[in-house]
């Protein structure tokens, strides 16, 4: 409440959903791609300003989200491995498998340690020669170049107890992917700015030519996205199907150069399971032959896991932007983000847990 009041006595904002408001003349859908603009649209009370006429809905921009629990039982198998120490990125310690997490694992006595980026695993490796470290390398466009420049570490100081679990994954695949199951229907697409900055505009022309849609890049301040969704509106408006670039304090055209190289030189596009979405072609990141050695899918023995969501979890409908979280039967009641069921329930980007946490001040308005 307070932040939509102060936004409401802001000048600024007022004017820019004054224009929106006078832009949407008709019902048009907008997906957000980006889970870190499903949060902050939520926390900052952003729908109490939007027109009635706008619908948004949230898509598979959340990297945990999209992991598919065959992902997460792997890393579970090979965190319960003797020897084997297990890093990773925040939430995906919370995220459930079939019958654990790392969470409950790491409770149990299993190593498994948070961290806040790739370097720290390697620097673990290091401290700790006697143990194999592991990094579920999840995420993507953003984090792979990270990822990357320490597989290249790793291999120039010839690190030995270091791998990874090559699941990382990329934006536009799964956006092409969405347009092509005819299961939604689309005005515009509000494109994650953090990607942004390392692939540039190109992959959403491509996207915006193939399928006729708009797209524009936001950052993630109110008024950046205030500023993307009227370029949008406009240019539906207009019946235009092209990119705009509305965060270019961040963003460039041919994005970052040397980012994309680091994830060439080390990294080889290959098909991919994404939860809700099943096997997306080109979608994944897997480690070049060269680098084989580091991938933990050859450095273990163990025998991978299949793909099996809970009966009663909705997250792959509400990933693919089919399915509102309100109304999956166990949002709120058996899944919350003390008791999650699903992983859009954990993640601080995850769609269900921003409308737990948030849908109060939309709706109490």
């Amino acid at each position: 409440m307070k932040y939509v009041e102060e936004y409401r006595n802001n000048d600024l904002v007022a004017e820019l959903a004054t224009e929106l408001h006078r832009l949407v003349d008709r019902p048009i859908r907008i997906m957000e791609v980006c889970g870190t603009h499903t949060v902050s649209i939520f926390s900052h009370g952003l729908r109490a300003l939007f027109p009635k006429n706008l619908e948004l809905i949230s898509g598979p921009g959340c990297p945990v989200c999209v992991t598919p629990i065959n992902h997460i039982n792997d890393f579970q198998t090979i965190a319960g491995l003797n020897g084997v120490s297990i890093a990773v990125f925040g939430d995906l310690i919370r995220v459930p498998g079939t019958t654990d997490s790392l969470s409950s694992m790491s409770a149990k006595g299993r190593d498994i340690r948070v961290v806040y980026s790739p370097a720290d695993v390697l620097h673990l490796a290091k401290q700790h020669p006697q143990r194999v470290w592991m990094l579920p390398a999840v995420g993507f466009e953003t984090t792979a170049p990270a990822i990357a420049a320490v597989v290249l570490e790793a291999s120039r100081l010839n690190i030995n107890n270091f791998t990874i679990y090559p699941a990382n994954k990329t934006v536009p695949a799964a956006l092409d992917a969405l347009f092509g199951n005819n299961t939604i229907k689309l005005d515009g697409l509000l494109c994650p700015g953090h990607v942004s900055t390392i692939i540039g505009l190109e992959p959403y022309r491509s996207l915006a030519h193939k399928h006729g849609i708009a797209c524009a890049v936001a950052g993630f301040e109110p008024t950046d996205i205030f500023h993307a969704l009227i370029s949008l509106a406009t240019m539906i408006h207009k019946r235009e199907t092209k990119v705009q670039n509305c965060y270019t304090r961040a963003v460039t055209d041919s994005g970052n150069e040397r980012a994309r190289q680091l994830i060439e030189e080390v990294f080889t596009p290959e098909d991919s399971r994404w939860r809700g979405f099943g096997v997306i072609p080109g979608s994944g990141l897997m480690l070049k032959d060269k680098f084989a050695h580091f991938n933990a899918l050859h450095r273990f023995t163990f025998t991978q896991n299949k793909d099996q969501d809970p009966a009663s979890c909705r997250c792959g409908e509400v990933l693919k932007g089919v399915l509102q979280p309100r109304q999956c039967p166990i949002f709120g009641k058996s899944c919350t983000p003390s008791s999650p069921i699903g992983p859009c329930m954990v993640s601080s980007e995850g769609t269900c847990a921003a409308h737990y946490r948030y849908g109060s001040v939309e709706i109490n308005l």
